[in-house]
């Protein structure tokens, strides 16, 4: 989480208050303080100064030669929609064309270093992949397409995050998103560019402004600071890339419970109607589908978000159908389009690295992708219209896809071979260990002494040259034992083992200097650690969605009907 201003043990958090943010009471469609658009366009955000808020702003494969045949070329633009492009033909200029158009930029922005991953029996890693949908009005077709013409030119924010898991053995994908409502502490980061520096938010802020602090690369620091997910790669996209890749297909399939018009009085509402039952939709209509709230469930980011896992679900089940993508003049122009409105980091820098990536993901069956929503909580007070991450329910789904566990239920009935630790180099009585008190959360206060009355435990288990970092009291959800380098391995994990802690609470860290024990929030009573139940079940608040679920469809909220 976020750093406050380091606060010793027992020290209240500062949250602030809504007036003081300057939140109104406006929705995310479009109303007339923000001009006509399209669709839900207005955008919440922090102030102008950039502190912390959430008030809504009004105002391929390699060429076969160079002769004049045609050359394959098929490529991933695998964001919001896990979209995978196939059969463009397009030479080896334009192949070159494309990837001089890719837009990159650093994978993380945060000081934190993520972990490695840990390798399955056969060898094999997980891959994450932030997945992103960017705002920007920073272009006349983007300006068409969101609207809110008093934000055009304006830092764009990441309305849409997901989370994608693929499996170490690639036999299944997870996918997480985070509702924008979401009120986070956001860590410090760093513009590569302008190397100017947005401090660490000491009060709850949208996550949603993440990318208006230097580029994704926060929001992905973001993600890693509250799940402890190592992320591989970024994706992002906006509003036109997500109209072009659905006209590229033919349309989506989707469905409604009655018929649905997303609009008010008051001229709010993403102007989307359907009539009640399954339709094609494609361009404009796509995206009013995953930018509206007013007229799904109960009108909020959670009924929008649900849909939006209907419309990537949907929209795979139509490519792995065999959708061709034939014209090679719409093919030249939807590839242009789509590299155009697509940012990605460094790591998928080339056609031929975004093509890999598309066959990685073509592995899993569509029966085995399952989109699911972090479990959240709603705010109370000045929160009430916000969601918090849900204390426990969360934790767990992100702790099962930290440790490969498939969201669907179908994990493997083997059993897993226990991780060995390693021969400590040196005994209890001659291991120096610093101890941190991290069990601050977003709504709690951080429990005084818990690192003095840990202390205690260490000592009588041997532990006699620990000492305390009332400096540091970052917040962690988890109780985890750092270490700098390989030779402190075995040390660490003899102080793990000594309080109970799973090995897998043990991480190498640049972080630290020395072993260091961070209490988290899943310590916070006195006593002995006790270590979570090893559930393999995704939380009924995950709102679970299976790839291969055809009879997914929305409710209609009451008063939007035609």
């Amino acid at each position: 989480m976020g750093r406050s201003s380091t606060p010793g043990e027992g020290t209240r958090p500062r949250v602030r208050r809504a007036e003081q943010l300057g939140w109104d009471d406006g929705l995310y469609e479009d109303g007339s303080e923000r001009g006509t658009g399209s669709g839900d366009g207005e955008r919440r955000t922090a102030g102008a100064d950039g502190a912390d808020g959430g008030h809504r702003r009004g105002g391929g494969r390699k060429r076969r030669g160079r002769s004049g045949k045609r050359k394959v070329l098929r490529w991933s633009a695998s964001v919001l929609a896990l979209l995978i492009l196939g059969g463009a033909g397009a030479g080896y200029l334009y192949y070159e064309h494309l990837n001089n158009s890719i837009k990159k930029a650093d994978l993380t922005l945060g000081d934190k270093k993520m972990a490695d991953h840990k390798a399955n029996s056969a060898g094999q890693t997980p891959l994450n992949i932030l997945l992103l949908g960017s705002d920007a009005r920073d272009d006349k077709e983007n300006q068409k397409l969101g609207g809110a013409k008093d934000t055009f030119g304006a830092p764009p924010l990441a309305d849409v995050q997901m989370l994608l898991h693929l499996s170490a053995d690639r036999s299944n994908m997870s996918v997480i998103s985070m509702p924008r409502d979401t009120m986070l502490k956001i860590p410090k980061c760093t513009d590569p560019e302008t190397k100017k520096v947005y401090p660490a938010s000491t009060g709850l802020t949208m996550t949603n402004e993440t990318l208006m602090r230097g580029g994704p690369g926060c929001s992905v620091a973001t993600w890693y600071e509250l799940t402890g997910i190592t992320i591989d790669h970024f994706m992002m996209i906006d509003f036109s890339g997500v109209v072009s890749m659905a006209d590229a297909i033919g349309g989506v399939p989707v469905c409604v419970k009655q018929n649905v018009y997303s609009h008010t009085s008051a001229g709010k509402g993403s102007g989307l109607k359907l009539r009640k039952g399954t339709t094609k939709i494609k361009g404009k209509q796509a995206l009013q589908w995953l930018r509206t709230r007013y007229g799904f469930e109960d009108g909020t980011d959670l009924g929008r978000t649900h849909a939006q896992h209907m419309y990537m679900n949907s929209m795979v089940r139509e490519l792995r159908k065999g959708t061709k993508l034939t014209d090679p003049g719409k093919l030249m122009d939807l590839a242009d389009a789509a590299i155009n409105a697509l940012t990605v980091d460094k790591g998928l820098d080339t056609v031929k690295k975004l093509y890999d990536l598309a066959e990685e993901l073509k592995k899993a069956p569509t029966d085995r992708i399952t989109m699911t929503t972090m479990p959240n909580v709603y705010g109370t007070g000045n929160l009430k219209d916000r969601v918090l991450p849900m204390a426990g329910d969360a934790e767990r789904l992100f702790q099962m896809v930290r440790d490969d566990v498939p969201l669907d239920g179908k994990a493997s009935k083997k059993k897993k071979k226990a991780p060995v630790a390693e021969k400590p180099t040196s005994t209890p009585a001659e291991t120096p260990v610093t101890i941190r008190n991290g069990t601050r959360t977003e709504t709690e206060y951080p429990v005084k002494g818990r690192a003095t009355a840990v202390q205690g435990l260490l000592a009588g288990k041997g532990f006699t040259q620990s000492s305390l970092d009332t400096a540091n009291t970052e917040a962690s959800v988890r109780t985890t034992v750092a270490y700098p380098s390989v030779d402190m391995k075995g040390n660490a994990q003899a102080v793990a083992k000594a309080l109970g802690l799973p090995l897998s609470a043990v991480k190498k860290s640049t972080d630290v200097s020395g072993i260091t024990l961070t209490v988290g929030a899943d310590w916070r009573e006195d006593g002995v650690y006790k270590a979570p139940p090893a559930e393999e079940k995704t939380p009924d608040t995950a709102r679970a969605l299976n790839g291969s679920d055809e009879s997914a469809c929305m409710d209609i909220q009451p008063g939007f009907t035609w």
